[in-house]
Protein backbone atom coordinates (compact mmCIF):
# COMPACT_ATOMS: atom_id res chain seq x y z
CA UNK A 1 0.00 0.00 0.00
CA UNK A 2 3.37 2.36 0.76
CA UNK A 3 4.60 1.78 -2.65
CA UNK A 4 1.46 2.06 -4.45
CA UNK A 5 0.09 5.93 -2.55
CA UNK A 6 3.96 7.10 -3.61
CA UNK A 7 3.85 6.05 -7.28
CA UNK A 8 0.31 5.94 -8.65
CA UNK A 9 1.49 5.36 -11.71
CA UNK A 10 2.08 1.52 -10.69
CA UNK A 11 -1.05 -0.65 -11.44
CA UNK A 12 -2.16 -1.97 -8.06
CA UNK A 13 -3.55 -5.85 -8.35
CA UNK A 14 -2.91 -5.83 -4.45
CA UNK A 15 -5.61 -3.84 -2.85
CA UNK A 16 -8.82 -5.70 -2.56
CA UNK A 17 -11.08 -2.69 -3.29
CA UNK A 18 -13.88 -2.25 -5.12
CA UNK A 19 -14.47 -0.47 -8.63
CA UNK A 20 -14.82 3.43 -8.08
CA UNK A 21 -16.62 4.06 -11.35
CA UNK A 22 -19.76 1.68 -9.88
CA UNK A 23 -19.77 2.73 -6.83
CA UNK A 24 -23.92 3.31 -6.26
CA UNK A 25 -23.88 7.40 -6.29
CA UNK A 26 -27.40 7.55 -7.65
CA UNK A 27 -28.92 5.01 -6.08
CA UNK A 28 -27.76 6.40 -2.70
CA UNK A 29 -28.93 9.44 -3.51
CA UNK A 30 -32.70 8.06 -4.37
CA UNK A 31 -32.42 6.09 -1.33
CA UNK A 32 -31.46 9.02 1.16
CA UNK A 33 -34.60 10.68 -0.85
CA UNK A 34 -36.88 8.23 0.28
CA UNK A 35 -35.77 8.29 3.76
CA UNK A 36 -35.48 12.47 3.97
CA UNK A 37 -39.62 12.43 2.37
CA UNK A 38 -40.54 10.93 6.25
CA UNK A 39 -39.63 13.45 9.18
CA UNK A 40 -39.92 10.61 11.29
CA UNK A 41 -37.69 7.81 9.70
CA UNK A 42 -35.34 10.36 9.09
CA UNK A 43 -35.47 11.45 13.05
CA UNK A 44 -35.25 7.56 13.76
CA UNK A 45 -32.42 7.48 11.44
CA UNK A 46 -30.78 10.34 13.22
CA UNK A 47 -31.09 8.87 16.82
CA UNK A 48 -29.82 5.80 18.81
CA UNK A 49 -30.34 2.31 17.49
CA UNK A 50 -30.86 -1.40 18.87
CA UNK A 51 -27.73 -2.87 19.57
CA UNK A 52 -29.19 -5.74 17.41
CA UNK A 53 -29.38 -3.53 14.50
CA UNK A 54 -32.61 -2.21 12.61
CA UNK A 55 -35.19 -4.59 12.51
CA UNK A 56 -36.47 -3.82 8.68
CA UNK A 57 -33.11 -4.37 7.76
CA UNK A 58 -32.96 -7.59 9.81
CA UNK A 59 -35.94 -8.72 8.86
CA UNK A 60 -35.24 -8.14 4.89
CA UNK A 61 -31.36 -9.77 5.12
CA UNK A 62 -32.85 -12.98 6.38
CA UNK A 63 -35.42 -13.03 3.75
CA UNK A 64 -32.88 -12.58 0.95
CA UNK A 65 -30.75 -15.40 2.11
CA UNK A 66 -34.16 -17.35 2.44
CA UNK A 67 -34.79 -16.87 -1.10
CA UNK A 68 -31.55 -17.85 -2.03
CA UNK A 69 -31.26 -20.60 -0.61
CA UNK A 70 -35.07 -21.71 -1.25
CA UNK A 71 -36.01 -22.67 2.68
CA UNK A 72 -38.36 -21.37 4.48
CA UNK A 73 -37.87 -19.66 8.43
CA UNK A 74 -39.08 -22.94 10.14
CA UNK A 75 -36.98 -25.36 7.77
CA UNK A 76 -33.89 -23.44 9.09
CA UNK A 77 -34.90 -22.35 12.62
CA UNK A 78 -33.97 -19.10 11.89
CA UNK A 79 -35.56 -15.70 13.33
CA UNK A 80 -34.71 -12.26 13.02
CA UNK A 81 -33.57 -11.87 16.17
CA UNK A 82 -30.79 -13.82 15.17
CA UNK A 83 -29.72 -11.42 12.71
CA UNK A 84 -27.13 -9.15 14.15
CA UNK A 85 -25.90 -6.13 12.41
CA UNK A 86 -22.29 -4.68 12.50
CA UNK A 87 -20.08 -2.01 10.70
CA UNK A 88 -18.37 -4.60 8.18
CA UNK A 89 -18.42 -7.85 8.27
CA UNK A 90 -14.76 -7.87 10.12
CA UNK A 91 -16.45 -6.77 13.36
CA UNK A 92 -18.74 -9.30 13.41
CA UNK A 93 -16.06 -11.54 12.85
CA UNK A 94 -13.98 -10.13 16.15
CA UNK A 95 -17.13 -10.01 18.01
CA UNK A 96 -17.71 -13.63 17.58
CA UNK A 97 -13.98 -15.07 18.09
CA UNK A 98 -14.33 -12.61 21.38
CA UNK A 99 -17.15 -14.26 22.41
CA UNK A 100 -15.44 -18.24 21.31
CA UNK A 101 -12.31 -17.69 22.06
CA UNK A 102 -9.80 -18.01 25.02
CA UNK A 103 -5.97 -17.27 24.57
CA UNK A 104 -4.64 -20.40 22.71
CA UNK A 105 -7.72 -21.60 20.92
CA UNK A 106 -8.04 -22.97 17.39
CA UNK A 107 -9.53 -21.70 14.70
CA UNK A 108 -9.13 -24.14 11.30
CA UNK A 109 -9.10 -22.58 8.10
CA UNK A 110 -7.87 -22.95 4.84
CA UNK A 111 -4.26 -22.92 3.61
CA UNK A 112 -4.50 -20.00 1.94
CA UNK A 113 -7.27 -18.43 4.01
CA UNK A 114 -8.22 -14.51 4.27
CA UNK A 115 -5.65 -12.65 5.38
CA UNK A 116 -7.44 -10.08 7.10
CA UNK A 117 -8.90 -12.95 9.82
CA UNK A 118 -5.78 -14.29 10.47
CA UNK A 119 -4.58 -10.78 11.67
CA UNK A 120 -7.90 -10.66 13.90
CA UNK A 121 -7.20 -14.29 15.66
CA UNK A 122 -3.68 -13.03 16.71
CA UNK A 123 -5.17 -10.29 18.37
CA UNK A 124 -7.58 -12.50 20.30
CA UNK A 125 -4.51 -14.88 21.22
CA UNK A 126 -5.85 -17.50 19.13
CA UNK A 127 -4.36 -20.01 16.92
CA UNK A 128 -4.87 -20.07 13.01
CA UNK A 129 -4.42 -23.65 11.75
CA UNK A 130 -4.45 -24.25 8.32
CA UNK A 131 -6.11 -27.08 6.40
CA UNK A 132 -5.39 -28.54 2.77
CA UNK A 133 -7.36 -27.13 0.16
CA UNK A 134 -7.39 -27.97 -3.77
CA UNK A 135 -9.82 -25.83 -6.55
CA UNK A 136 -13.34 -26.69 -4.58
CA UNK A 137 -12.21 -25.25 -1.51
CA UNK A 138 -11.16 -26.49 1.91
CA UNK A 139 -10.92 -30.66 1.58
CA UNK A 140 -12.98 -32.59 4.10
CA UNK A 141 -10.41 -35.73 4.87
CA UNK A 142 -8.08 -32.74 5.40
CA UNK A 143 -10.34 -31.15 8.05
CA UNK A 144 -10.89 -34.65 9.70
CA UNK A 145 -7.14 -35.80 9.98
CA UNK A 146 -6.97 -32.20 11.65
CA UNK A 147 -9.28 -32.70 13.97
CA UNK A 148 -8.22 -36.16 14.57
CA UNK A 149 -4.65 -34.81 15.03
CA UNK A 150 -5.73 -32.91 17.85
CA UNK A 151 -7.85 -35.11 19.63
CA UNK A 152 -4.57 -37.48 19.74
CA UNK A 153 -2.53 -34.98 20.78
CA UNK A 154 -5.55 -34.45 23.70
CA UNK A 155 -6.09 -30.75 22.35
CA UNK A 156 -9.45 -31.26 20.73
CA UNK A 157 -10.89 -29.14 23.57
CA UNK A 158 -8.91 -26.21 22.11
CA UNK A 159 -10.79 -26.36 18.66
CA UNK A 160 -13.39 -24.26 18.84
CA UNK A 161 -14.28 -23.19 14.90
CA UNK A 162 -13.88 -23.56 11.36
CA UNK A 163 -13.73 -20.71 9.23
CA UNK A 164 -14.43 -20.98 5.25
CA UNK A 165 -15.27 -17.92 2.75
CA UNK A 166 -17.59 -20.49 0.32
CA UNK A 167 -18.21 -18.25 -1.98
CA UNK A 168 -15.47 -16.77 -4.42
CA UNK A 169 -13.10 -17.01 -1.73
CA UNK A 170 -10.28 -14.23 -0.37
CA UNK A 171 -7.68 -15.14 -2.27
CA UNK A 172 -7.97 -18.53 -4.38
CA UNK A 173 -11.09 -17.31 -5.84
CA UNK A 174 -12.78 -20.98 -5.77
CA UNK A 175 -16.25 -21.58 -4.48
CA UNK A 176 -17.07 -24.77 -2.25
CA UNK A 177 -19.36 -27.10 -4.20
CA UNK A 178 -22.68 -27.72 -2.56
CA UNK A 179 -21.88 -31.32 -1.83
CA UNK A 180 -18.67 -30.43 -0.28
CA UNK A 181 -20.89 -27.68 1.81
CA UNK A 182 -22.69 -30.41 3.40
CA UNK A 183 -20.20 -32.61 4.14
CA UNK A 184 -18.11 -30.49 5.90
CA UNK A 185 -21.06 -28.91 8.11
CA UNK A 186 -21.85 -33.13 8.70
CA UNK A 187 -18.32 -33.53 9.84
CA UNK A 188 -17.94 -30.55 12.47
CA UNK A 189 -21.12 -31.97 13.64
CA UNK A 190 -19.84 -35.01 14.49
CA UNK A 191 -16.36 -34.00 15.79
CA UNK A 192 -19.02 -31.57 18.30
CA UNK A 193 -18.75 -34.67 20.69
CA UNK A 194 -17.60 -32.89 23.68
CA UNK A 195 -17.68 -29.23 23.14
CA UNK A 196 -19.84 -27.66 20.16
CA UNK A 197 -17.68 -25.98 17.43
CA UNK A 198 -19.03 -24.17 14.68
CA UNK A 199 -18.55 -23.29 10.91
CA UNK A 200 -18.16 -19.60 10.65
CA UNK A 201 -19.34 -19.34 6.80
CA UNK A 202 -18.19 -15.79 5.24
CA UNK A 203 -20.53 -15.01 2.46
CA UNK A 204 -18.92 -11.53 1.42
CA UNK A 205 -18.90 -12.04 -2.19
CA UNK A 206 -21.86 -14.58 -2.97
CA UNK A 207 -23.62 -11.41 -5.14
CA UNK A 208 -20.48 -10.91 -7.11
CA UNK A 209 -21.20 -14.22 -9.29
CA UNK A 210 -20.35 -13.72 -13.00
CA UNK A 211 -20.54 -17.06 -14.21
CA UNK A 212 -22.71 -20.63 -13.71
CA UNK A 213 -25.46 -20.67 -10.84
CA UNK A 214 -25.06 -19.61 -7.51
CA UNK A 215 -25.12 -22.47 -4.27
CA UNK A 216 -27.01 -22.61 -1.42
CA UNK A 217 -25.60 -21.91 1.95
CA UNK A 218 -23.87 -24.02 4.51
CA UNK A 219 -26.40 -22.25 6.55
CA UNK A 220 -29.01 -23.66 4.96
CA UNK A 221 -27.14 -27.42 5.15
CA UNK A 222 -27.68 -26.82 9.10
CA UNK A 223 -31.24 -27.04 9.55
CA UNK A 224 -31.02 -27.44 13.40
CA UNK A 225 -29.39 -24.53 12.80
CA UNK A 226 -26.89 -25.16 15.77
CA UNK A 227 -23.57 -25.38 13.72
CA UNK A 228 -23.27 -22.69 11.17
CA UNK A 229 -22.63 -18.82 11.72
CA UNK A 230 -22.72 -16.59 8.69
CA UNK A 231 -20.97 -13.59 8.45
CA UNK A 232 -22.03 -11.00 5.19
CA UNK A 233 -21.61 -7.39 4.09
CA UNK A 234 -22.01 -4.80 2.08
CA UNK A 235 -18.91 -3.43 1.12
CA UNK A 236 -18.36 -5.36 -1.74
CA UNK A 237 -22.29 -5.65 -3.16
CA UNK A 238 -22.64 -2.16 -2.63
CA UNK A 239 -20.23 0.69 -0.89
CA UNK A 240 -17.89 -0.18 1.67
CA UNK A 241 -18.27 3.55 2.54
CA UNK A 242 -21.27 2.84 4.48
CA UNK A 243 -19.63 0.30 6.34
CA UNK A 244 -22.95 -2.82 6.84
CA UNK A 245 -22.46 -5.90 7.54
CA UNK A 246 -24.28 -8.03 9.54
CA UNK A 247 -24.14 -11.61 11.13
CA UNK A 248 -26.68 -14.64 11.21
CA UNK A 249 -26.25 -16.95 14.62
CA UNK A 250 -27.65 -19.68 16.34
CA UNK A 251 -29.37 -19.31 19.06
CA UNK A 252 -26.64 -19.66 21.60
CA UNK A 253 -24.35 -17.05 20.38
CA UNK A 254 -27.22 -14.05 20.25
CA UNK A 255 -26.97 -12.97 23.80
CA UNK A 256 -23.01 -13.38 24.21
CA UNK A 257 -22.55 -11.60 20.83
CA UNK A 258 -25.01 -8.79 22.08
CA UNK A 259 -23.44 -8.36 25.17
CA UNK A 260 -19.81 -7.71 24.09
CA UNK A 261 -21.48 -6.14 20.93
CA UNK A 262 -23.10 -3.21 23.42
CA UNK A 263 -20.04 -2.47 25.19
CA UNK A 264 -18.00 -2.38 22.64
CA UNK A 265 -19.62 0.22 20.39
CA UNK A 266 -23.63 0.96 21.99
CA UNK A 267 -24.97 -0.33 18.70
CA UNK A 268 -24.00 0.04 15.15
CA UNK A 269 -24.38 3.33 13.11
CA UNK A 270 -28.25 3.19 12.99
CA UNK A 271 -28.38 5.97 10.40
CA UNK A 272 -26.44 3.63 7.81
CA UNK A 273 -28.63 1.15 8.28
CA UNK A 274 -31.73 2.68 7.80
CA UNK A 275 -29.97 3.90 4.05
CA UNK A 276 -29.22 0.31 3.04
CA UNK A 277 -33.20 -0.31 4.54
CA UNK A 278 -34.37 2.46 1.74
CA UNK A 279 -31.96 0.66 -0.86
CA UNK A 280 -33.46 -2.86 -0.44
CA UNK A 281 -37.01 -1.49 -0.10
CA UNK A 282 -36.73 0.59 -3.40
CA UNK A 283 -35.75 -1.75 -5.30
CA UNK A 284 -32.17 -0.20 -5.79
CA UNK A 285 -30.10 -3.00 -4.41
CA UNK A 286 -30.42 -5.65 -7.53
CA UNK A 287 -29.84 -3.26 -10.68
CA UNK A 288 -26.74 -2.13 -8.78
CA UNK A 289 -25.57 -5.97 -8.59
CA UNK A 290 -26.19 -6.35 -12.02
CA UNK A 291 -24.06 -3.48 -12.85
CA UNK A 292 -21.54 -4.78 -10.77
CA UNK A 293 -21.14 -8.44 -12.59
CA UNK A 294 -21.29 -6.85 -15.73
CA UNK A 295 -18.01 -4.63 -14.94
CA UNK A 296 -16.71 -7.52 -13.15
CA UNK A 297 -17.39 -9.73 -15.73
CA UNK A 298 -15.51 -7.53 -18.29
CA UNK A 299 -12.40 -7.67 -15.59
CA UNK A 300 -12.08 -11.40 -14.60
CA UNK A 301 -12.25 -12.02 -18.58
CA UNK A 302 -9.52 -9.33 -18.97
CA UNK A 303 -7.29 -10.74 -16.10
CA UNK A 304 -7.84 -13.92 -17.67
CA UNK A 305 -7.18 -13.40 -20.90
CA UNK A 306 -4.50 -11.40 -20.09
CA UNK A 307 -2.62 -14.31 -17.74
CA UNK A 308 -3.14 -16.63 -20.84
CA UNK A 309 -1.38 -14.02 -23.44
CA UNK A 310 1.42 -13.34 -20.89
CA UNK A 311 1.86 -15.86 -18.10
CA UNK A 312 1.36 -18.95 -19.71
CA UNK A 313 4.55 -18.62 -22.13
CA UNK A 314 6.80 -18.55 -19.16
CA UNK A 315 5.94 -22.00 -18.14
CA UNK A 316 5.49 -23.45 -14.86
CA UNK A 317 2.56 -21.22 -13.91
CA UNK A 318 -0.81 -22.22 -13.16
CA UNK A 319 -4.25 -20.45 -11.85
CA UNK A 320 -7.76 -21.40 -10.72
CA UNK A 321 -10.43 -20.10 -13.22
CA UNK A 322 -12.97 -18.53 -10.56
CA UNK A 323 -16.44 -17.89 -11.76
CA UNK A 324 -16.88 -14.74 -9.38
CA UNK A 325 -15.18 -12.37 -7.02
CA UNK A 326 -12.17 -10.09 -7.22
CA UNK A 327 -8.93 -12.32 -7.29
CA UNK A 328 -7.03 -14.71 -9.47
CA UNK A 329 -4.81 -16.77 -7.10
CA UNK A 330 -0.92 -17.75 -9.12
CA UNK A 331 0.89 -20.50 -8.25
CA UNK A 332 4.94 -19.67 -10.11
CA UNK A 333 7.27 -22.47 -10.17
CA UNK A 334 8.76 -23.57 -7.67
CA UNK A 335 12.13 -21.76 -6.30
CA UNK A 336 10.38 -18.08 -7.27
CA UNK A 337 10.21 -16.34 -4.11
CA UNK A 338 6.80 -13.95 -4.36
CA UNK A 339 7.10 -12.31 -0.60
CA UNK A 340 8.06 -8.96 0.16
CA UNK A 341 11.99 -9.36 0.39
CA UNK A 342 12.22 -11.94 -2.31
CA UNK A 343 13.60 -10.95 -5.70
CA UNK A 344 10.46 -10.69 -7.75
CA UNK A 345 8.40 -7.94 -5.48
CA UNK A 346 10.66 -4.56 -6.44
CA UNK A 347 11.02 -5.84 -9.80
CA UNK A 348 7.21 -6.48 -10.54
CA UNK A 349 6.99 -2.65 -8.68
CA UNK A 350 9.73 -1.56 -10.77
CA UNK A 351 7.90 -3.05 -13.94
CA UNK A 352 4.90 -1.28 -12.92
CA UNK A 353 2.44 -3.55 -10.89
CA UNK A 354 2.13 -4.82 -7.56
CA UNK A 355 0.24 -7.59 -6.17
CA UNK A 356 -0.33 -9.71 -2.84
CA UNK A 357 2.73 -11.79 -1.93
CA UNK A 358 1.00 -15.54 -1.37
CA UNK A 359 2.38 -16.30 2.01
CA UNK A 360 0.82 -13.86 3.88
CA UNK A 361 -2.51 -15.46 3.34
CA UNK A 362 -1.05 -19.19 5.03
CA UNK A 363 -1.93 -20.02 8.90
CA UNK A 364 1.23 -20.07 11.05
CA UNK A 365 0.54 -23.64 11.89
CA UNK A 366 -0.80 -26.81 9.62
CA UNK A 367 1.86 -27.63 7.09
CA UNK A 368 4.77 -25.64 4.82
CA UNK A 369 3.87 -22.58 3.91
CA UNK A 370 4.65 -22.09 0.34
CA UNK A 371 6.95 -19.05 -1.41
CA UNK A 372 5.60 -19.44 -4.56
CA UNK A 373 2.19 -18.10 -4.96
CA UNK A 374 0.64 -14.57 -5.36
CA UNK A 375 -3.35 -12.91 -5.10
CA UNK A 376 -3.81 -10.62 -8.32
CA UNK A 377 -7.22 -8.13 -7.23
CA UNK A 378 -8.79 -6.85 -10.44
CA UNK A 379 -11.62 -4.82 -8.80
CA UNK A 380 -9.95 -1.13 -9.06
CA UNK A 381 -7.89 -1.00 -12.47
CA UNK A 382 -9.57 -0.88 -16.08
CA UNK A 383 -9.56 -3.06 -17.98
CA UNK A 384 -6.95 -1.93 -19.96
CA UNK A 385 -4.46 -1.55 -16.64
CA UNK A 386 -5.12 -4.93 -16.01
CA UNK A 387 -3.53 -5.86 -19.16
CA UNK A 388 -0.91 -3.58 -18.55
CA UNK A 389 -0.28 -5.21 -14.74
CA UNK A 390 -0.23 -8.81 -15.68
CA UNK A 391 2.22 -7.73 -18.91
CA UNK A 392 4.81 -5.90 -16.11
CA UNK A 393 4.59 -8.73 -14.35
CA UNK A 394 5.36 -11.46 -16.37
CA UNK A 395 8.06 -8.99 -17.38
CA UNK A 396 8.95 -9.10 -13.85
CA UNK A 397 9.28 -12.92 -13.69
CA UNK A 398 11.24 -13.50 -16.50
CA UNK A 399 14.07 -12.00 -14.78
CA UNK A 400 13.93 -13.89 -11.34
CA UNK A 401 16.42 -16.95 -11.78
CA UNK A 402 14.70 -20.25 -11.07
Amino acid sequence: MAKALAHPEIVSLAAGFVDHETLPVEPTRMAMEAVWADPERARAALQYGGTSGYPPLREALLERMLRADACTAEELNLSPGQVVMTPGSNQFLYLLGDVLLDPGDVVLCGAPTYFVYLGTLSNLGARAVGVQTDSEGLIPEALEEQLARFKSDGQLHRVKAVYVTSYYDNPTGVTTPAGRRAALVDLVRRWSRTHKVYVIEDTAYRELRYYGDDVPSMRSMDPEGDTVVVAGSFSKSYSPGIRVGWGILPPALVEPVLAAKGNLDFGSPNFNQVLMAAVLENGLFDPHVETLRACYRAKIDAVLKAAEQFLRPIGGLNWVRPRGGLYLWVRLPEGVDTGVSGPLFDRAANEGVLYVPGAVCYPAEGGVIPGNMLRLSFGIPSCAAIRRGVEALARAIRQVPR
